[in-house]
């Protein structure tokens, strides 16, 4: 398939739309020309492994696999990550949530969940399975609001860990600023979920700890406004007199 010259320059849901996921595995090979051989085999290997995985699944109108690679786009080329493990963390960080058996295997055992993470930390090492278990939800308390309890999670698991700080934004800002990619149901209920946590992405992204630069955090800042405004348009709906 032909690509434009300036693929390197269009927003990600814009290739999505146009070009679908071999548009996007074609800007990630772009943005993985920053990084030396070592260290594009292991993002190779990575992005491999999650498509295995994620392989059947899907985010209402495309493949899963779309997601993880905007994720992981976003941190190479808007946030200038050049850390190979928080980039293989950003491809995997859904892969021990939504599928632990498979990841796991024959070691799964009564903790599927852990037995995963060892495998991550086997294949790519213990930072890389340290960083995926920071952004991988928790069993949650039926009896408790799982919305609540999904931002006591994030909230202190980021807190501890700076660079899952930098995965879970790049998320974020692919599900929040990208509702208004999606369609049906899922519009409002994201937008819901999401609203109440963009002043605890403001709070995490400006401590001096947060490992971007100035600038980038203000993009990031930038991007979280638009969020609110989007969650807002969705949410606060005008009321019209009869």
């Amino acid at each position: 398939m032909e690509f434009p010259a300036y693929l390197a320059t269009m927003p990600m849901h814009a290739i999505t739309e146009i070009h679908g996921e071999p548009g996007l595995l074609a800007r990630f090979r772009l943005e993985l020309r920053a990084f030396d051989e070592a260290a594009r085999e292991r993002l190779t290997e990575a992005l491999d492994l999650a498509a295995e995985l994620h392989r059947d699944d899907r985010r209402v109108r495309e493949p899963y696999l779309n997601h993880l690679l905007r994720v992981a786009i976003r941190m190479m080329h808007h946030y200038q990550v050049r850390d190979v493990d928080v980039i293989v963390a950003g491809l995997l960080h859904d892969a021990v949530e939504d599928h632990p058996d498979e990841l796991a295997g024959e070691q799964a055992g009564d903790d599927a969940t852990a037995a995963a993470l060892a495998v991550l930390a086997e294949r790519f090492g213990p930072r890389v399975a340290r960083l995926v278990g920071a952004v991988t939800n928790p069993a949650y308390d039926p009896g408790r609001d799982k919305h609540v309890q999904y931002r006591e999670h994030v909230a202190a698991s980021l807190a501890r860990e700076p660079w899952a700080r930098v995965i879970k934004i790049s998320d974020f800002t692919d599900n929040g600023v990208g509702v208004i990619h999606t369609v049906g149901p899922k519009v409002a209920s994201s937008a819901a979920k999401y609203r109440p946590l963009v002043p605890v992405y403001r709070d995490l992204v400006t401590r001096p700890d947060t490992p971007l630069s100035a600038p980038v955090k203000r993009h990031i800042l930038d991007q979280l406004d638009l969020a609110e405004e989007r969650f807002s348009a969705i949410l606060d709906q005008p009321v019209h007199p009869n």
